[in-house]
């Protein structure tokens, strides 16, 4: 099935269709019920992504906000503490999971670039008293979205596991976009998941499937996570059609990623040539921040000529756009986004 579009879609890498090949693959999966256990292909997923993440055991989930949810709420009970980066999106777009499902509190420090350091975490770290809840889980994310898809630096979440391991505290990586990072750096995704207890990943961003995302972890908190699952409504049944479109991703779109991030480089380099629009932060993945100057354009006004150029962006905080390239972006798109972005400064 061919799908003509009027618009090039740059508002999240969530957008993407899923390809011929990937439907067939759903069209002739082999499925049974996930709650009993008995979906062949949903098991051969976990076992796989386990195998490739170097841990115990896998967990088919529907998002990655219950991925991320699960794996705070199996390393930490009600009235414990979190420690987060300000602007991750346990924080800004999980509608306070965590804290409203599972009573944990979350400390928000503020990074650089969404980057916090072992060294800024450690005096942050409480021991459980009569006044204080005790710090019982670290949470990184990697790419960090609010900071255009910034990799959180290997050798810095190496030193914050070393630091959780000291204090007896347990580390939760949003991996939502970790195929990005492990793309653009070369480091394996076993070791960037040796830098933490449990790890969400998603297959509906960069991946290019429809739904779906993963949660690893040691056996024991994967059964754990499997029946917070079920309480939350997260027991599908014959869902392997999903979980084949995730191994069909596994097998043809991680590699080729970099072309997402070589297009996301050079739609930077547009941006940079429009007056009242500059490049936030450095591009190192799939995600274009731009400033906007909004004695030039209000952010709503440089969406709505954006779109009437056939070219679709969102806001992304006061005075922001965010861009997002995928799968379903070509680089012959991507210079059509340029002259749509070069024509505003000739409208």
């Amino acid at each position: 099935m061919s799908h003509t579009r009027r618009f090039i879609d740059l508002r999240s890498d969530t957008v993407t269709r899923p390809t011929e090949a990937m439907r067939r693959a759903m069209a002739t999966a082999d499925v049974g019920d996930d709650v009993f256990g008995d979906d062949p292909t949903v098991n051969a997923l976990e076992a796989r992504v386990a195998s490739l993440l170097k841990k115990e055991a896998a967990l088919f989930v529907p998002s990655g906000t219950m991925g991320n949810f699960l794996g705070v709420a199996c390393l930490a009970e009600t009235g414990d503490e979190v420690i987060l980066e300000r602007q991750c999106h346990v924080m800004n777009y999980e509608v306070s999971s965590v804290a409203a499902l599972h009573g944990v509190q979350l400390n928000a420090l503020d990074g650089d670039r969404g980057v916090m350091t072992a060294a800024q975490i450690e005096p942050h770290i409480k021991v459980q008293s009569l006044h204080t809840p005790g710090t019982r889980v670290i949470g990184m994310e990697n790419t960090h979205n609010r900071a255009g898809g910034r990799i959180y630096p290997f050798d810095e979440m190496k030193r914050i596991k070393a630091l959780a391991e000291r204090h007896g505290i347990r580390v939760h990586l949003d991996g939502a976009r970790l195929c990005n990072a492990h793309v653009e750096t070369n480091v394996s995704l076993a070791d960037y998941a040796a830098c933490a207890d449990t790890v969400s990943m998603c297959f509906s961003k960069g991946l290019g499937a429809p739904i779906g995302s993963i949660l690893v972890s040691t056996q024991d908190v994967v059964t754990r996570a499997r029946r917070l699952r079920k309480r939350l409504g997260g027991g599908m049944r014959q869902t392997g059609v999903l979980a084949a479109a995730a191994r069909y991703a596994l097998d043809h779109h991680i590699e080729r990623m970099r072309d997402d991030h070589k297009n996301a480089k050079r739609l930077a380099s547009f941006v940079e040539q429009v007056r009242g629009l500059s490049i936030l932060f450095p591009v190192e993945t799939n995600i274009v921040v731009a400033r906007v100057d909004e004695a030039v354009f209000t952010v709503d006004a440089l969406l709505a000529q954006l779109k009437e150029r056939g070219v679709l962006a969102v806001p992304f905080g006061a005075g922001r756009m965010r861009m997002v390239t995928h799968l379903d972006v070509s680089a012959d798109d991507i210079e059509r986004a340029g002259e749509a972005l070069r024509s505003l400064g000739r409208a």
